[in-house]
Protein backbone atom coordinates (compact mmCIF):
# COMPACT_ATOMS: atom_id res chain seq x y z
CA UNK A 1 0.00 0.00 0.00
CA UNK A 2 2.87 2.35 0.90
CA UNK A 3 4.70 1.51 -2.32
CA UNK A 4 1.52 2.20 -4.31
CA UNK A 5 1.10 5.59 -2.62
CA UNK A 6 4.76 6.47 -3.41
CA UNK A 7 4.17 5.77 -7.07
CA UNK A 8 0.63 7.25 -7.34
CA UNK A 9 0.53 10.02 -4.71
CA UNK A 10 -0.54 12.58 -7.27
CA UNK A 11 -3.63 10.50 -8.08
CA UNK A 12 -4.71 10.89 -4.41
CA UNK A 13 -3.45 14.35 -3.57
CA UNK A 14 -4.98 16.19 -6.54
CA UNK A 15 -8.59 15.01 -5.87
CA UNK A 16 -8.08 15.65 -2.13
CA UNK A 17 -6.81 19.17 -2.82
CA UNK A 18 -9.79 19.76 -5.11
CA UNK A 19 -12.18 18.60 -2.37
CA UNK A 20 -10.52 20.69 0.34
CA UNK A 21 -10.38 23.75 -1.89
CA UNK A 22 -14.07 23.45 -2.68
CA UNK A 23 -14.86 23.04 1.04
CA UNK A 24 -12.83 26.16 1.92
CA UNK A 25 -14.63 28.13 -0.79
CA UNK A 26 -17.89 26.80 0.62
CA UNK A 27 -17.05 28.03 4.14
CA UNK A 28 -16.14 31.45 2.80
CA UNK A 29 -19.27 31.55 0.64
CA UNK A 30 -21.41 30.57 3.64
CA UNK A 31 -20.09 33.53 5.65
CA UNK A 32 -20.70 35.81 2.68
CA UNK A 33 -24.25 34.50 2.24
CA UNK A 34 -24.93 34.84 5.99
CA UNK A 35 -24.11 38.55 5.88
CA UNK A 36 -26.29 39.10 2.82
CA UNK A 37 -29.18 37.23 4.44
CA UNK A 38 -28.87 39.22 7.68
CA UNK A 39 -29.05 42.51 5.78
CA UNK A 40 -32.00 41.19 3.75
CA UNK A 41 -33.82 40.21 6.95
CA UNK A 42 -33.39 43.68 8.47
CA UNK A 43 -34.39 45.41 5.22
CA UNK A 44 -37.49 43.37 4.40
CA UNK A 45 -38.80 42.75 7.96
CA UNK A 46 -40.72 39.79 6.53
CA UNK A 47 -41.99 37.50 9.25
CA UNK A 48 -41.05 34.42 7.23
CA UNK A 49 -37.48 35.56 6.57
CA UNK A 50 -36.02 33.65 9.53
CA UNK A 51 -37.43 30.40 8.10
CA UNK A 52 -35.80 31.01 4.71
CA UNK A 53 -32.49 32.03 6.30
CA UNK A 54 -32.43 28.93 8.51
CA UNK A 55 -33.05 26.65 5.53
CA UNK A 56 -30.38 28.29 3.35
CA UNK A 57 -27.76 28.27 6.11
CA UNK A 58 -28.31 24.56 6.66
CA UNK A 59 -28.03 23.83 2.91
CA UNK A 60 -25.01 25.87 1.74
CA UNK A 61 -22.15 23.89 3.29
CA UNK A 62 -23.57 20.43 2.39
CA UNK A 63 -24.00 21.69 -1.20
CA UNK A 64 -20.29 22.56 -1.41
CA UNK A 65 -19.29 19.26 0.21
CA UNK A 66 -21.24 17.40 -2.46
CA UNK A 67 -19.78 19.71 -5.12
CA UNK A 68 -16.29 18.99 -3.78
CA UNK A 69 -16.86 15.25 -4.14
CA UNK A 70 -18.00 15.74 -7.75
CA UNK A 71 -14.93 17.90 -8.61
CA UNK A 72 -12.60 15.46 -6.87
CA UNK A 73 -14.13 12.63 -8.85
CA UNK A 74 -13.75 14.46 -12.14
CA UNK A 75 -10.04 15.23 -11.62
CA UNK A 76 -9.32 11.70 -10.46
CA UNK A 77 -8.20 8.87 -12.73
CA UNK A 78 -11.26 6.73 -12.10
CA UNK A 79 -12.94 5.10 -15.06
CA UNK A 80 -15.60 6.95 -16.96
CA UNK A 81 -18.32 4.56 -15.80
CA UNK A 82 -17.27 4.96 -12.15
CA UNK A 83 -17.23 8.73 -12.49
CA UNK A 84 -20.72 8.69 -14.03
CA UNK A 85 -22.03 6.49 -11.24
CA UNK A 86 -20.56 8.72 -8.53
CA UNK A 87 -21.97 11.85 -10.19
CA UNK A 88 -25.42 10.28 -10.33
CA UNK A 89 -25.23 9.31 -6.65
CA UNK A 90 -24.07 12.77 -5.61
CA UNK A 91 -26.72 14.38 -7.83
CA UNK A 92 -29.38 12.22 -6.23
CA UNK A 93 -28.19 13.15 -2.73
CA UNK A 94 -28.23 16.84 -3.73
CA UNK A 95 -31.81 16.58 -5.05
CA UNK A 96 -32.96 14.71 -1.93
CA UNK A 97 -31.27 17.16 0.42
CA UNK A 98 -32.57 20.22 -1.44
CA UNK A 99 -36.04 18.71 -1.85
CA UNK A 100 -36.29 17.91 1.84
CA UNK A 101 -35.29 21.48 2.73
CA UNK A 102 -37.90 22.95 0.37
CA UNK A 103 -40.62 20.65 1.75
CA UNK A 104 -39.83 21.63 5.35
CA UNK A 105 -39.68 25.33 4.42
CA UNK A 106 -42.99 25.23 2.53
CA UNK A 107 -44.73 23.50 5.45
CA UNK A 108 -43.43 26.08 7.92
CA UNK A 109 -44.50 29.01 5.69
CA UNK A 110 -47.93 27.49 5.13
CA UNK A 111 -48.47 26.97 8.86
CA UNK A 112 -47.39 30.55 9.48
CA UNK A 113 -49.85 32.09 7.01
CA UNK A 114 -52.73 29.69 7.63
CA UNK A 115 -52.42 30.42 11.33
CA UNK A 116 -52.76 34.12 10.58
CA UNK A 117 -55.95 33.48 8.61
CA UNK A 118 -57.25 31.35 11.52
CA UNK A 119 -57.89 28.45 9.18
CA UNK A 120 -59.22 25.32 10.94
CA UNK A 121 -56.78 22.53 11.68
CA UNK A 122 -58.29 20.13 9.08
CA UNK A 123 -57.84 22.71 6.31
CA UNK A 124 -54.26 23.40 7.36
CA UNK A 125 -53.47 19.68 7.29
CA UNK A 126 -55.07 19.25 3.86
CA UNK A 127 -53.12 22.11 2.25
CA UNK A 128 -49.81 21.00 3.78
CA UNK A 129 -50.33 17.40 2.65
CA UNK A 130 -51.17 18.49 -0.90
CA UNK A 131 -48.02 20.62 -1.14
CA UNK A 132 -45.90 17.86 0.43
CA UNK A 133 -47.16 15.20 -1.97
CA UNK A 134 -46.66 17.49 -4.97
CA UNK A 135 -43.06 18.24 -4.01
CA UNK A 136 -42.31 14.57 -3.34
CA UNK A 137 -43.61 13.68 -6.82
CA UNK A 138 -41.41 16.40 -8.39
CA UNK A 139 -38.35 15.12 -6.51
CA UNK A 140 -39.12 11.53 -7.55
CA UNK A 141 -39.43 12.54 -11.22
CA UNK A 142 -36.07 14.39 -11.09
CA UNK A 143 -34.40 11.35 -9.53
CA UNK A 144 -35.83 9.12 -12.24
CA UNK A 145 -34.52 11.49 -14.89
CA UNK A 146 -31.05 11.48 -13.29
CA UNK A 147 -30.90 7.70 -13.45
CA UNK A 148 -32.30 7.59 -16.95
CA UNK A 149 -35.51 5.78 -15.98
CA UNK A 150 -38.53 6.36 -18.26
CA UNK A 151 -40.78 9.09 -16.86
CA UNK A 152 -43.78 8.59 -19.14
CA UNK A 153 -45.00 5.36 -17.47
CA UNK A 154 -44.73 7.03 -14.07
CA UNK A 155 -46.78 10.00 -15.25
CA UNK A 156 -49.38 7.64 -16.67
CA UNK A 157 -49.46 5.74 -13.37
CA UNK A 158 -49.98 8.99 -11.45
CA UNK A 159 -52.79 9.95 -13.84
CA UNK A 160 -54.46 6.56 -13.35
CA UNK A 161 -54.17 6.87 -9.57
CA UNK A 162 -55.71 10.34 -9.71
CA UNK A 163 -58.60 9.11 -11.86
CA UNK A 164 -59.24 6.10 -9.63
CA UNK A 165 -59.13 8.29 -6.53
CA UNK A 166 -61.53 10.75 -8.15
CA UNK A 167 -63.94 7.90 -8.94
CA UNK A 168 -63.73 6.40 -5.47
CA UNK A 169 -64.16 9.72 -3.73
CA UNK A 170 -66.62 11.22 -6.21
CA UNK A 171 -69.25 11.57 -3.47
CA UNK A 172 -66.80 12.95 -0.92
CA UNK A 173 -65.15 15.42 -3.29
CA UNK A 174 -68.00 18.00 -3.21
CA UNK A 175 -67.95 17.90 0.59
CA UNK A 176 -64.17 18.20 0.61
CA UNK A 177 -64.13 21.28 -1.64
CA UNK A 178 -67.11 22.74 0.25
CA UNK A 179 -65.19 22.28 3.48
CA UNK A 180 -62.18 24.02 1.97
CA UNK A 181 -64.43 26.87 0.82
CA UNK A 182 -65.97 27.23 4.28
CA UNK A 183 -62.61 27.24 6.01
CA UNK A 184 -61.08 29.84 3.71
CA UNK A 185 -64.13 32.13 3.72
CA UNK A 186 -64.37 31.98 7.54
CA UNK A 187 -68.13 32.52 7.31
CA UNK A 188 -68.74 29.68 9.75
CA UNK A 189 -66.56 28.90 12.74
CA UNK A 190 -66.50 26.41 15.56
CA UNK A 191 -68.79 27.75 18.28
CA UNK A 192 -71.23 29.55 15.95
CA UNK A 193 -74.92 28.84 16.35
CA UNK A 194 -76.41 28.13 12.90
CA UNK A 195 -79.77 27.17 11.48
CA UNK A 196 -80.25 25.53 8.07
CA UNK A 197 -83.30 26.20 5.94
CA UNK A 198 -83.93 22.45 6.12
CA UNK A 199 -84.52 22.77 9.87
CA UNK A 200 -81.29 21.57 11.49
CA UNK A 201 -79.82 23.97 14.04
CA UNK A 202 -77.24 23.99 16.80
CA UNK A 203 -73.73 24.98 17.80
CA UNK A 204 -70.85 23.99 15.55
CA UNK A 205 -68.53 21.78 17.58
CA UNK A 206 -66.28 20.53 14.78
CA UNK A 207 -65.61 21.36 11.13
CA UNK A 208 -63.97 18.46 9.31
CA UNK A 209 -62.88 17.75 5.76
CA UNK A 210 -66.16 16.20 4.68
CA UNK A 211 -68.75 17.24 7.24
CA UNK A 212 -69.59 19.57 10.09
CA UNK A 213 -70.83 18.39 13.48
CA UNK A 214 -73.57 20.26 15.34
CA UNK A 215 -74.63 19.93 18.96
CA UNK A 216 -78.38 20.40 18.82
CA UNK A 217 -80.73 21.55 21.55
CA UNK A 218 -81.43 18.07 22.93
CA UNK A 219 -77.64 17.67 23.38
CA UNK A 220 -77.37 15.08 20.62
CA UNK A 221 -74.91 15.52 17.75
CA UNK A 222 -75.85 15.59 14.08
CA UNK A 223 -73.45 15.41 11.14
CA UNK A 224 -74.07 17.80 8.24
CA UNK A 225 -72.24 17.21 4.91
CA UNK A 226 -70.26 20.33 4.05
CA UNK A 227 -71.87 20.53 0.61
CA UNK A 228 -75.25 21.17 2.27
CA UNK A 229 -73.82 24.16 4.10
CA UNK A 230 -72.78 25.76 0.81
CA UNK A 231 -75.84 24.77 -1.22
CA UNK A 232 -78.56 25.72 1.28
CA UNK A 233 -79.42 28.90 3.09
CA UNK A 234 -77.75 29.01 6.50
CA UNK A 235 -78.53 31.56 9.22
CA UNK A 236 -75.49 32.22 11.39
CA UNK A 237 -76.45 33.66 14.76
CA UNK A 238 -72.81 34.18 15.64
CA UNK A 239 -70.58 33.22 18.48
CA UNK A 240 -72.06 31.56 21.55
CA UNK A 241 -73.27 33.70 24.43
CA UNK A 242 -72.05 33.34 27.97
CA UNK A 243 -72.40 29.76 29.11
CA UNK A 244 -74.28 28.92 32.27
CA UNK A 245 -72.47 27.20 35.12
CA UNK A 246 -74.81 24.31 34.48
CA UNK A 247 -77.45 23.93 31.73
CA UNK A 248 -81.15 24.45 32.30
CA UNK A 249 -82.90 21.13 31.80
CA UNK A 250 -86.52 21.26 30.77
CA UNK A 251 -89.11 18.97 32.31
CA UNK A 252 -92.71 18.26 31.46
CA UNK A 253 -95.52 17.63 33.90
CA UNK A 254 -98.37 15.23 33.25
CA UNK A 255 -101.29 15.63 35.63
CA UNK A 256 -103.52 12.83 36.87
CA UNK A 257 -106.69 13.51 38.89
CA UNK A 258 -107.60 11.50 41.95
CA UNK A 259 -110.87 11.62 43.93
CA UNK A 260 -110.24 12.17 47.62
CA UNK A 261 -113.67 10.94 48.75
CA UNK A 262 -114.25 14.23 50.54
CA UNK A 263 -117.15 16.54 49.78
CA UNK A 264 -118.98 19.57 51.20
CA UNK A 265 -122.62 20.62 50.92
CA UNK A 266 -122.37 24.02 52.66
CA UNK A 267 -119.88 26.74 53.48
CA UNK A 268 -118.99 25.42 56.94
CA UNK A 269 -118.19 21.98 55.60
CA UNK A 270 -116.26 23.59 52.73
CA UNK A 271 -113.84 25.45 55.00
CA UNK A 272 -113.46 22.46 57.36
CA UNK A 273 -112.38 20.20 54.51
CA UNK A 274 -110.22 22.93 52.93
CA UNK A 275 -108.21 23.13 56.14
CA UNK A 276 -107.19 19.46 56.16
CA UNK A 277 -106.72 18.58 52.48
CA UNK A 278 -103.16 18.60 51.07
CA UNK A 279 -101.86 21.42 48.90
CA UNK A 280 -102.35 19.28 45.80
CA UNK A 281 -106.13 19.63 46.26
CA UNK A 282 -105.98 23.41 46.57
CA UNK A 283 -103.71 23.53 43.53
CA UNK A 284 -106.13 21.52 41.42
CA UNK A 285 -109.18 23.61 42.28
CA UNK A 286 -107.39 26.95 41.75
CA UNK A 287 -105.32 26.10 38.67
CA UNK A 288 -107.03 23.46 36.58
CA UNK A 289 -108.82 26.07 34.48
CA UNK A 290 -105.49 27.60 33.57
CA UNK A 291 -104.36 24.44 31.77
CA UNK A 292 -107.70 23.21 30.48
CA UNK A 293 -108.56 26.64 29.09
CA UNK A 294 -105.05 27.98 28.47
CA UNK A 295 -106.31 30.00 25.52
CA UNK A 296 -108.47 32.23 27.76
CA UNK A 297 -107.35 35.45 29.42
CA UNK A 298 -107.58 36.64 32.10
CA UNK A 299 -107.51 33.52 34.27
CA UNK A 300 -110.97 31.90 34.68
CA UNK A 301 -112.47 31.71 38.16
CA UNK A 302 -111.40 29.01 40.62
CA UNK A 303 -113.65 26.03 41.46
CA UNK A 304 -114.57 27.38 44.91
CA UNK A 305 -115.96 30.65 43.57
CA UNK A 306 -117.89 28.90 40.80
CA UNK A 307 -119.44 26.37 43.20
CA UNK A 308 -120.47 29.02 45.73
CA UNK A 309 -122.14 31.07 42.96
CA UNK A 310 -123.82 28.18 41.10
CA UNK A 311 -124.56 25.55 43.73
CA UNK A 312 -125.25 27.79 46.75
CA UNK A 313 -126.53 30.80 44.86
CA UNK A 314 -124.32 33.27 46.74
CA UNK A 315 -123.03 35.30 43.80
CA UNK A 316 -121.50 38.02 45.95
CA UNK A 317 -119.31 35.59 47.90
CA UNK A 318 -118.56 33.66 44.72
CA UNK A 319 -117.36 36.86 43.08
CA UNK A 320 -115.08 37.62 46.04
CA UNK A 321 -113.55 34.16 45.91
CA UNK A 322 -113.11 34.37 42.13
CA UNK A 323 -111.38 37.77 42.38
CA UNK A 324 -108.54 36.48 44.53
CA UNK A 325 -105.30 37.29 42.66
CA UNK A 326 -103.34 34.06 42.72
CA UNK A 327 -100.16 35.86 41.65
CA UNK A 328 -99.98 37.62 45.03
CA UNK A 329 -99.28 34.35 46.83
CA UNK A 330 -95.91 32.66 46.85
CA UNK A 331 -97.21 29.33 48.14
CA UNK A 332 -100.42 27.35 48.29
CA UNK A 333 -100.65 27.55 52.08
CA UNK A 334 -101.20 31.31 52.10
CA UNK A 335 -103.60 31.02 49.16
CA UNK A 336 -105.61 28.44 51.09
CA UNK A 337 -105.77 30.70 54.17
CA UNK A 338 -106.89 33.65 52.04
CA UNK A 339 -109.81 31.69 50.55
CA UNK A 340 -110.84 30.31 53.94
CA UNK A 341 -110.57 33.78 55.47
CA UNK A 342 -112.99 35.24 52.90
CA UNK A 343 -115.55 32.52 53.63
CA UNK A 344 -115.17 32.88 57.44
CA UNK A 345 -115.50 36.63 57.17
CA UNK A 346 -118.75 36.17 55.27
CA UNK A 347 -120.08 33.65 57.80
CA UNK A 348 -119.16 35.95 60.68
CA UNK A 349 -121.16 38.80 59.16
CA UNK A 350 -124.08 36.72 58.00
CA UNK A 351 -124.41 33.05 58.89
CA UNK A 352 -125.53 31.08 55.87
CA UNK A 353 -127.22 27.72 56.20
CA UNK A 354 -127.82 27.16 52.52
CA UNK A 355 -126.85 23.73 51.25
CA UNK A 356 -126.25 22.40 47.78
CA UNK A 357 -128.77 20.05 46.25
CA UNK A 358 -127.98 16.36 46.25
CA UNK A 359 -125.49 15.62 43.52
CA UNK A 360 -124.21 19.17 43.45
CA UNK A 361 -121.96 18.99 46.49
CA UNK A 362 -118.38 20.19 46.18
CA UNK A 363 -116.23 17.15 45.51
CA UNK A 364 -112.59 17.58 46.43
CA UNK A 365 -110.16 16.34 43.80
CA UNK A 366 -106.45 15.90 44.14
CA UNK A 367 -104.00 16.49 41.29
CA UNK A 368 -101.16 13.99 41.01
CA UNK A 369 -98.20 15.22 38.98
CA UNK A 370 -95.84 12.98 37.05
CA UNK A 371 -92.62 14.84 36.25
CA UNK A 372 -90.66 13.61 33.24
CA UNK A 373 -87.42 14.97 31.73
CA UNK A 374 -87.40 16.27 28.17
CA UNK A 375 -84.38 15.88 25.87
CA UNK A 376 -83.81 19.64 25.90
CA UNK A 377 -81.08 21.47 27.81
CA UNK A 378 -80.11 25.13 27.36
CA UNK A 379 -76.53 26.31 27.92
CA UNK A 380 -77.09 29.98 27.07
CA UNK A 381 -79.91 32.43 26.35
CA UNK A 382 -80.00 31.75 22.61
CA UNK A 383 -80.52 28.04 23.14
CA UNK A 384 -83.05 28.84 25.85
CA UNK A 385 -85.15 30.94 23.47
CA UNK A 386 -85.03 28.28 20.75
CA UNK A 387 -86.12 25.56 23.17
CA UNK A 388 -88.99 27.72 24.43
CA UNK A 389 -90.38 27.58 20.90
CA UNK A 390 -90.33 23.78 20.97
CA UNK A 391 -91.47 22.71 24.43
CA UNK A 392 -95.08 21.79 25.18
CA UNK A 393 -97.44 23.99 27.17
CA UNK A 394 -97.31 21.43 29.96
CA UNK A 395 -93.57 21.98 30.26
CA UNK A 396 -94.03 25.75 30.27
CA UNK A 397 -96.74 25.42 32.93
CA UNK A 398 -94.50 23.25 35.10
CA UNK A 399 -91.59 25.70 35.12
CA UNK A 400 -93.74 28.82 35.62
CA UNK A 401 -96.69 27.83 37.79
CA UNK A 402 -95.88 24.46 39.33
CA UNK A 403 -92.50 25.50 40.69
CA UNK A 404 -93.83 28.80 41.96
CA UNK A 405 -96.72 27.51 44.05
CA UNK A 406 -96.74 23.80 44.69
CA UNK A 407 -92.99 23.55 45.15
CA UNK A 408 -93.00 26.69 47.28
CA UNK A 409 -90.18 28.47 45.45
CA UNK A 410 -91.93 31.80 45.13
CA UNK A 411 -90.04 32.26 41.86
CA UNK A 412 -90.35 30.47 38.56
CA UNK A 413 -87.60 28.08 37.46
CA UNK A 414 -86.55 30.33 34.57
CA UNK A 415 -85.80 33.33 36.77
CA UNK A 416 -83.92 31.23 39.32
CA UNK A 417 -81.66 29.73 36.64
CA UNK A 418 -80.96 33.04 34.95
CA UNK A 419 -80.06 34.73 38.22
CA UNK A 420 -78.08 31.93 39.82
CA UNK A 421 -76.40 30.28 36.81
CA UNK A 422 -76.09 33.03 34.20
CA UNK A 423 -75.78 36.15 36.38
CA UNK A 424 -78.63 37.63 34.36
CA UNK A 425 -80.15 39.44 37.32
CA UNK A 426 -82.06 42.03 35.31
CA UNK A 427 -83.59 39.57 32.86
CA UNK A 428 -84.50 37.19 35.67
CA UNK A 429 -86.19 40.04 37.50
CA UNK A 430 -88.16 41.07 34.39
CA UNK A 431 -89.50 37.53 34.05
CA UNK A 432 -90.30 37.41 37.76
CA UNK A 433 -92.37 40.59 37.50
CA UNK A 434 -94.57 39.09 34.78
CA UNK A 435 -98.01 38.14 36.03
CA UNK A 436 -98.44 34.79 34.26
CA UNK A 437 -102.11 34.61 35.22
CA UNK A 438 -102.92 37.51 32.88
CA UNK A 439 -101.56 35.69 29.80
CA UNK A 440 -102.65 32.72 27.82
CA UNK A 441 -99.91 30.10 27.89
CA UNK A 442 -99.03 30.76 24.24
CA UNK A 443 -98.92 34.51 24.87
CA UNK A 444 -96.72 33.87 27.89
CA UNK A 445 -94.37 31.77 25.77
CA UNK A 446 -94.11 34.56 23.17
CA UNK A 447 -93.52 37.22 25.84
CA UNK A 448 -90.68 35.21 27.38
CA UNK A 449 -89.04 34.71 23.98
CA UNK A 450 -89.30 38.42 23.20
CA UNK A 451 -87.68 39.37 26.52
CA UNK A 452 -84.79 36.96 25.94
CA UNK A 453 -84.21 38.00 22.33
CA UNK A 454 -84.21 41.65 23.37
CA UNK A 455 -81.52 40.84 25.90
CA UNK A 456 -79.46 38.92 23.31
CA UNK A 457 -79.51 41.82 20.86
Amino acid sequence: MIDWLKDNWLKVVIPLIAFLATTIVGLWFKRFVDKILDRWKVRTKWEGSHLVITMVRRQVLPWFLLLGIVIATQVSELTANTKTLIVKIIGSLFVLFLGWGIIVLSEQLLRLYLLKTKAPQPTTAIVINIVRITLIIVVALILLDIWGAPITPVLLLIAVIVLVAAFIFRNSAPNFFAGFQLSTSQQLKVGDYIKLETGEEGHIIEMGWNNTRLRVLDESVIVIPNSRLTQHKVINYGRPLKKAEEPFRFYVRSQLTELTGLKAKNLQELIEVMRKVPDAVIHYHTHRFLEEHHYLTPEPANDFGIWVSDALGDEALGERLASVNTFEFTNLGTLRERLIGIIEEQLAKRPDSREAMTGREFYFIKSVSVILPTPYAAHDLREFAEILRKISLSSLYFHIFESRLRLGKGLNDFSVWMKDRLDEEQLGEEITRLDPYTYTLEALRLTLIQLIEKRIK
